[in-house]
């Protein structure tokens, strides 16, 4: 990764609905501009998302999704309304963003929820994207939230039997995001916080199988905790808010704009069949596997996710 760099730029951008999101630029203003699609939903844009880019070749834009990160207001605040966020919102916003920050076409750089929402922004907006790198792809299809919630119960039975028995008996067949949704709506705080930690402790487990894995330092944020699996939890229960499988209909509408797609050969989390069917309807896309690789950053990802932006960077 390129050293850590600081933003020039920054602010609040009023998107409507009550809403600010948060915003910043790195690296060179006349570069190649390139916007940050983080995951979570809620994880928020850390700094490290800076590093993966050449600073002396990209103009880096992050921005933090409606109710995470430094936008406003809060999801941790279980009074906030999540009506108002949406896929359909997030996408607006970004289009917002570009025209605030007097951009005409941006490479969209993704992974896990944000490789979905940087799929959907580009088959919608597609004259907008002049690449897109991906890593940790998802399509948020059903079959996709029930692996994650459900069938990767075979691999770790006895951390899902404990993610299972934290929702009610009444719901333990059923759709267990909108279990735990309900439960992080409760009005007694400690049946949110108990559910939160629930949900983090399973998050935790899904996505370590790659050698040094280690677990999030930041479940332990009671602030972050809260707004992260209300937000997920919302988008799971609403298939983040795309009729199933319209990600994977839509790739032939990214013909013509080159990505490249990297997973991990060991990412249980978000396993590479839906990278590869990506590539097989969109022909301008190049799938790396790393086979040491997991869900998220390390064990080989890193370098492939920064060699995909130097290419496109013109090394």
């Amino acid at each position: 990764m390129y050293p850590p760099i600081e933003p020039y730029a920054h602010g609040l951008l009023d998107v409507g609905d009550g809403q600010r999101i948060y915003w910043e630029t790195c690296g060179n203003p006349d570069g190649r501009p390139a916007l940050v699609v983080h995951g979570g939903p809620g994880s928020g844009a850390t700094p490290g998302w800076r590093r993966m880019f050449d600073p002396t070749a990209y103009r880096i834009v992050l921005f933090d999704q409606r109710g995470c990160g430094r936008s406003l207001p809060h999801a941790a605040d279980p009074a906030v309304d999540l009506s108002v966020n949406t896929t359909a919102h997030l996408l607006a916003d970004m289009e917002l963003l570009r025209e605030h920050l007097g951009v005409d076409r941006w490479l969209l750089h993704g992974a896990s929820w944000g490789s979905s929402l940087a799929l959907a922004y580009a088959s919608r907006h597609p004259g907008r994207v002049t690449a897109l790198v991906l890593f940790s792809v998802v399509a948020n299809t059903r079959r996709e939230i029930d692996w994650v919630t459900r069938d990767m119960g075979r691999i770790f039975p006895e951390q899902w039997a404990r993610f299972r028995d934290g929702v009610p008996e009444a719901d333990r067949d059923g759709d267990l995001s909108a279990a735990y949704a309900r439960l992080v709506a409760d009005p007694d705080p400690a049946v949110r916080e108990r559910a939160e930690r629930h949900w983090c402790d399973w998050e935790d487990v899904h996505v370590s199988l790659a050698e040094g894995h280690r677990p999030s330092a930041r479940f332990a944020d009671p602030v972050f905790r809260a707004a992260f699996v209300r937000l997920v939890t919302h988008y799971f229960a609403n298939l983040g808010f795309l009729p199933d499988g319209q990600l994977l209909r839509d790739a032939g509408k990214l013909a013509g704009i080159p990505g490249v797609l990297v997973q991990g050969r060991l990412d249980v989390s978000g396993p590479p069949d839906i990278a590869w069917q990506l590539t097989r309807a969109w022909p301008d896309a190049r799938l790396v596997i790393v086979e040491t690789g997991g869900h998220g950053m390390g064990a080989g990802m890193t370098e492939a996710v920064v060699a995909a932006l130097d290419e496109f960077a013109g090394h």
